[in-house]
């Protein structure tokens, strides 16, 4: 069919509709839902991350079916807001007081200095922010996720010369991203994708979620054939997953504070 007569006889796209809703938690306190109704889903889904609390509803969800379950998860809800807490609790990069940066799960002291360009390096037994005197926020933050990108492929390059001979091949490239709830992905093209954050953490646990997607490679699925493969290579998984359900939504807000405008 003629492009111009598949325009005219397609039907009308379906747009993605937003707006928010205040849910009363059962301590008194409130937390504001975004609302999103998808073409694009098939059931209702409830998340949560550090930029807030989201409800997705099926283009046929009524908005009463919404609203129940939305109490319906409650308590869940309410814990999840109590872990979190809100991101400004997590420390904002401030030129000349930020007395530390995270790295591999431990914080390293930081100091300061002027430069000719902004950079950020290891000093001795810390790090060391240079900086040009005229240099704004936005050169710092630059150079900060810079010098994590380099340490986060660094990590990887330590690790993936081991895993490879046992993949049908390698990864076509590597990206780090700043995810909003994934740790990681492997596009059909064997990109894979690598949440930035995840330098900021304890190494195994970064480790653990560069198997798991390199064993998409194997099994492009979460099937039990699957999860051997991860356990073959990496026995301890389980402790990883563990630490990213208690400390992994404190790393991607602790990240995306520091590369985030005062």
């Amino acid at each position: 069919m003629p492009s111009l007569l598949r325009d005219l006889f397609a039907p009308p796209a379906r747009t993605v509709e937003r707006d928010s809703v205040e849910l009363a938690l059962r301590d008194g306190s409130s937390v504001e839902i975004l609302r999103v109704r998808d073409p694009r889903a098939k059931r209702i889904k409830l998340s949560i991350d550090e930029r807030g609390a989201r409800l997705t509803l099926p283009q046929r969800a009524s908005l009463k079916a919404g609203n129940d379950f939305l109490h319906a998860h409650l308590d869940w809800l309410a814990q999840q807001v109590a872990r979190i807490g809100t991101q400004a609790d997590a420390p904002a990069l401030a030129r000349g007081e930020t007395a530390s940066l995270p790295l591999r799960g431990a914080q390293v002291p930081l100091h300061w200095g002027e430069g000719r360009f902004a950079k950020l390096d290891f000093d001795g037994d810390g790090l060391r922010f240079r900086l040009p005197a005229r240099a704004g926020d936005t050169a710092m933050r630059r150079a900060l996720r810079e010098f994590y990108e380099a340490q986060a492929r660094a990590d990887v390059g330590r690790w993936l010369p081991h895993y490879l001979p046992s993949l049908p091949r390698a990864p076509r490239r590597i990206r780090f991203k700043v995810l909003s709830s994934l740790w990681g992905s492997l596009a059909p093209d064997a990109t894979l994708a690598l949440d930035l954050s995840l330098v900021l953490g304890r190494p195994s646990a970064f480790e653990y979620v560069l198997v798991h997607e390199l064993c998409h490679l194997l099994r492009a699925d979460h099937s039990p054939a699957f999860w051997r493969e991860v356990e073959l290579r990496f026995p301890a998984w389980c402790d990883e997953r563990d630490y990213f359900h208690a400390e992994g939504r404190r790393l991607k807000a602790g990240l995306r504070a520091l590369l985030s405008p005062a």
